[in-house]
């Protein structure tokens, strides 16, 4: 018989006193399974096999399970960073709730107190006591549903993890109930639930943020830092859902109040102003499987220090990818100058169940399906961007008058003032309009071991030319006068432009001149380069290098392209390697050459103090409308401005 057992526990110490008696064997059995799975190691010290007390000693183990408080607070730190933590994952929760307007009242940066206020559909004050619970969520149901999140929040983290390090308000009231209901906690202990009479919608209030976390709390910035990131994070929201009015107000000051708009632009517009608005170009959508692209992009040149102003969201989301970074990159390419970020309003629009949200606790992160596929996509969208704000860049420098359709693509007209005569002056003949038989030339680079260019790849035409050339200013700059003011273009920037996209494309056309060396060399690589190098053979070897294997993971390199001052070929080959693979596979074959390009053609096109005659800068502006990306050169520097009318008069101060 086993009889009862009644047990005393101190901290290493069981005793039990057994009414009948007992075996050893049944005691320890019993006593083993009983105890926590946590305690690996007993030893039973049996005074009286009869009956009696017997005293118990167990050894801790060093793993023990967390108390439910801290390991809130350790989950807290994943989520809540600092107050703009709270804001955003208090606005997404909103979203999801279908409010169509967000205030947000913070004072002192955030620490003192965050107030979100929406009128979404609110909770019954089963679901708002359910809210507060770690990993309650009516978002998904199943681990299937992590493979097509469909809404900014899934993990059911946030409100208990901010309730656990601050003095926590929430009231929510359904549109159809007669009252609310008001719950508070303090630190992650439940302290109050009770009615409540707030309109419908949900309201939460965090007070004291970190108040019972000292060594987190110290770590905060100053109030107008954590102020500014507040501020950036509702700019997110806005921008990624201008359908919903939001309002920031700040220790009593109201920073913005946006009202929903009707269409993205409106709300870029109300952020950050009409002038910056009037620098962007719309998306133009391609035909991409499974990605649809929208949004805004800087015209070519329009650029920041910072990406502070590079905003990408993928189905409504805000995030931070290094992959869709290097795509932006890649699509602007020579229409960015070195050291400078293109502004963007990027929207990507995928198959949930093509990326992954669930990588980061922030959910800053994602992961796409297909990477190289969302890459190329952006790439080329961003391209075809540019490539097609042509017109409307031509249109903006129009002259009075129609202008002339030459192959499809609508080209300004030119024409000298008849009060401006021609300089008397001898003047520099361009290479590019006025060849030399002697000179093996492309686009007007000398060039050795480069075809010259045949007479059919040369465009004319015949059309009477209507934009007003005034003159030239320090023998740099042409003055042109149109419709809306003055155009100024820099001659030497445009001649780079035209001599680039001459160049590329015959070289893209014809191959590329190789050099051989002197004395082969060999070189090893790792695995997966090695693996990446004998799948782009082709390409490497129309880029103008000469690569073959030479056994596991080695190859041989004989000849480099002849235009490029390589002293090391071993180190040229990894650097190309590293260049091409952060490249797409839609990549020009002549990409990594095109650095090379732009600074021959620099050296050969026309300089400052280098005077033209009239028709050589008419022809140069013609063929600098007729490229593909005429708005810079390749580095990246504006070809040509425009000085309206209006701009003029407000500096005469005849407008204010």
């Amino acid at each position: 018989m086993r009889g009862t057992v009644c047990a005393e526990t101190t901290h290493n110490t069981a005793i039990f006193e057994l009414k009948a008696p007992v075996e050893s064997a049944v005691l320890s059995g019993g006593f083993v399974s009983s105890l926590p799975a946590r305690r690996r190691q007993l030893s039973v010290f049996l005074r009286n096999r009869q009956s009696g007390t017997y005293n118990l000693q167990y050894k801790m183990s060093r793993i023990r399970l967390l108390p439910e408080t801290v390991a809130s607070q350790v989950a807290a730190g994943e989520v809540v960073e600092r107050p703009a933590s709270v804001v955003k994952e208090l606005i997404e929760n909103s979203i999801d709730a279908g409010a169509r307007k967000i205030d947000v009242i913070i004072r002192r940066g955030g620490i003192s107190q965050v107030r979100v206020i929406d009128d979404g559909c609110g909770m019954d004050r089963d679901d708002a006591l359910l809210s507060l619970e770690r990993h309650a969520t009516s978002k998904i149901r199943s681990a299937a549903d992590l493979q097509a999140v469909a809404t900014l929040g899934f993990r059911g983290e946030a409100l208990p993890s901010i309730a656990s390090v601050s003095r926590f308000r929430l009231t929510t009231r359904e549109a159809d109930a007669i009252a609310g209901t008001e719950i508070i906690v303090n630190g992650g202990k439940l302290e109050t639930v009770r009615d409540g009479g707030e309109a419908p919608g949900t309201q939460v209030e965090v007070r004291s943020l970190f108040y019972n976390l000292p060594a987190r709390r110290k770590f905060l910035r100053s109030e107008n830092t954590e102020s500014r990131n507040i501020e950036h994070q509702l700019h997110l929201q806005a921008i990624g859902h201008p359908q919903i009015g939001f309002s920031l107000l700040r220790d009593d000051r109201m920073l913005f109040q946006l009202p929903a708009a009707a269409t993205l632009s409106d709300r870029i517009r109300d952020l950050y102003g009409v002038e910056l608005l009037q620098r962007l170009v719309e998306i133009t959508d391609t035909a991409s499987p499974g990605t649809r692209l929208g949004g805004f992009i800087g015209q070519a040149g329009v650029s920041r220090q910072t990406r502070t102003q590079q905003l990408v969201f993928v189905n409504g989301r805000a995030i931070e990818s290094s992959l869709i970074t290097a795509g932006i990159r890649e699509g602007y390419h020579t229409a960015l100058m070195k050291g400078q970020y293109p502004i963007t309003f990027l929207f990507l629009e995928l198959d949930p169940a093509g990326v992954d949200v669930n990588v980061h606790p922030a959910k800053r992160e994602v992961r796409f399906r297909d990477p190289n596929g969302v890459r190329e996509a952006i790439v080329r969208c961003i391209q075809q961007t540019l490539e097609g704000g042509r017109a409307a860049w031509q249109e903006k420098f129009r002259a009075p008058g129609g202008s002339p359709v030459v192959s499809g693509k609508a080209v300004p007209d030119l024409t000298l003032r008849p009060d401006i005569a021609a300089p008397k002056e001898s003047h520099r003949e361009l290479p590019h309009l006025t060849p030399r038989a002697t000179d093996r030339v492309v686009a007007g680079a000398n060039i050795a071991g480069v075809v010259d260019p045949s007479p059919a790849s040369v465009k004319h035409d015949s059309h009477q030319q209507q934009f007003q050339i005034i003159g030239v200013l320090s023998k740099l700059y042409v003055l042109m006068e149109n419709a809306d003011g003055l155009v100024l273009v820099d001659q030497h920037a445009a001649h780079e432009r035209v001599l680039f996209e001459e160049l590329r494309r015959r070289m893209e056309e014809q191959g590329v001149p190789t050099q051989k060396l002197l004395l082969p060399q060999t070189f090893d690589v790792p695995p997966r380069d090695a693996d990446w190098i004998e799948r782009n053979l082709s390409v490497l070897q129309r880029m103008g290098i000469g690569i073959e294997s030479f056994g596991p993971d080695t190859f041989k390199i004989d000849s480099v392209p002849s235009f490029l001052n390589v002293s090391d070929p071993v180190q040229f080959m990894r650097k190309v390697i590293d260049d091409l693979k952060s490249t797409g596979n839609s990549t020009s074959a002549m990409r990594l050459g095109e650095e090379m390009i732009a600074t021959t053609v620099c050296r050969h096109a026309v300089k400052a103090n280098d005077p033209l005659r009239y028709p050589e800068v008419e022809k140069l502006i013609r063929d600098l409308l007729d490229c593909d990306l005429p708005y810079c050169c390749p580095h990246g520097r504006p070809t040509m401005i425009q000085i309206s009318l209006a701009e003029l008069e407000k500096k005469f101060g005849r407008k204010i």
